[in-house]
């Protein structure tokens, strides 16, 4: 097998090679997209593993000019950049794989084998149009993590399917986002996105909101009305919380899903639909099969394509990207001049469960902003339970002592003196803690 490595960190292109060759690899390390592609050229290699950021050409120039040549090289990009969009475009471009940098070798080599084993069943090549548009809803979902980049690459290769997927992952996780952007770089952008959370109504009026109702179908039914498959006739419907959905409604959804009709309520003539179902559930659906909660055939009718959002305490490295991101969006929306989040603040949040997962971590910068009188978010100024010190917690002696003074210090609106006077110790030694916990802000005179 032979091998091009191109990275504009030389160093980095060789060590690759090295772990290639000792692999068994014929691997040669070059330093520029022109280079790669001269390489290429020169002897076609089974395998081109390449950084995406390089100027003047970077990594997805290059594997589109070698996609076009030569489709049966197997392309491995790896980037420090990690993002949703171009995780998406790597995909759509024909690479294997993404990896995003820093990474161990043996993760590497695990991609590099993965995709020597399925060579001969690769992916077929997809008909591209250019690249992808900016679209609402796909900037919400950032992480450069393992675990996201994974759900990135989920979503591009959902994107290109007509089949329903299904997004399991607990509540607050970003499924309805995950739905969006499987739409919105999907074929039916264009068309309508309707989603519905089928546990927040009763069945009767679930059932009317999905499929639509006659007139005089039930009391108070005065007017027909389009369900939501029917409005979204050619686009997507989303159902959050599938779980929750009556076994009744369940039957009648797999109906619709088996032949592409609906029938309203009250009515006897079908309405023929081409639409596209996107799932959610914060269940697991399989345990609701055991229990005769959820129709068994339903559930293999949606499990061909899933999609697993992970909870945040599992990518707990995206927290500091998630938490600029919610930062700025607050600080726009309320017009404050909040510009980060001090170390402090960011310690707190890295500490916290997060049982609400991302959505509690956007309602906890909203509100840091809306409590912040400076320029960056301090820990008094997330919520309370929050920064509070948690007794259910092991803590050491020296961080119980810094949440003390934290403390303290809010309880007396931040007034040194009083603060020292509490705690029974002098102004000046409450400075030296607050220099050595980080959290002391201008001269000791400010004291």
């Amino acid at each position: 097998m032979t091998a091009v490595v191109v990275d504009d960190d030389r160093s980095m292109a060789e060590m690759i090679a090295e772990v290639l060759v000792a692999r068994g690899f014929e691997a040669r390390a070059v330093d520029s997209g022109a280079a790669a592609l001269a390489a290429i050229e020169a002897a076609t290699p089974d395998l081109v593993v390449s950084d995406v950021r390089m100027q003047p050409m970077g990594g997805i120039e290059v594997l589109r000019r070698v996609r076009a040549a030569h489709p049966e090289i197997i392309f491995i990009l790896m980037t420090a950049f990690g993002t949703l969009e171009s995780a998406i475009e790597a995909v759509r471009e024909g690479a294997y794989d993404y990896v995003s940098k820093p990474f161990k070798m043996e993760e590497l080599l695990l991609v590099v084998d993965r995709a020597l084993e399925s060579r001969r069943i690769a992916e077929e090549n997809r008909d591209l149009r250019g690249a992808l548009r900016e679209q609402q809803g796909i900037s919400e979902i950032v992480g450069r993590s393992a675990a996201m980049l994974a759900v990135f690459k989920a979503i591009a290769r959902a994107a290109d399917s007509m089949g329903s997927v299904l997004v399991l992952g607990e509540t607050g996780t970003g499924k309805e986002l995950v739905a969006r952007s499987i739409h919105m770089h999907g074929p039916r952008r264009a068309r309508p996105f309707l989603a519905i959370n089928c546990a927040a109504l009763p069945e009767n009026l679930l059932e009317s909101e999905l499929f639509g109702h006659e007139t005089g179908a039930f009391t108070g039914a005065v007017a027909r009305k389009a369900g939501l498959f029917e409005q979204a006739d050619g686009g997507t419907v989303f159902l959050d919380e599938l779980g929750e959905l009556p076994l009744a409604l369940q039957s009648k959804l797999l109906r619709t899903l088996q032949s592409g009709e609906v029938r309203l309520v009250g009515g006897s003539a079908t309405l023929k639909v081409d639409v596209r179902l996107i799932g959610a559930s914060n269940r697991d659906l399989r345990h609701l099969v055991a229990e005769g909660a959820f129709r068994e055939d339903l559930w293999f009718r949606l499990n061909t394509m899933i999609i697993q959002v992970p909870a945040l305490r599992e990518h707990m490295e995206d927290l500091p990207l998630l938490a600029e991101r919610f930062l700025r969006a607050a600080a726009e929306r309320s017009g404050k001049d909040v510009q980060g989040i001090s170390r402090e603040a960011l310690a707190v949040l890295n500490r916290h469960d997060w049982p609400g997962n991302v959505r509690e971590l956007e309602h906890a910068l909203d509100h840091a902003v809306s409590f912040a009188r400076q320029a960056l978010i301090v820990p008094e100024d997330l919520p309370e339970a929050m920064s509070a010190p948690r007794s259910s917690r092991l803590m050491s002696l020296e961080e119980l002592e810094r949440q003390h003074i934290l403390y303290v210090l809010k309880s007396v609106q931040g007034s040194r003196q009083h603060a020292a006077d509490v705690l029974g110790i002098d102004r000046k030694t409450l400075y030296r803690k607050l220099l050595r916990f980080g959290m002391a802000q201008g001269d000791e005179k400010d004291a």
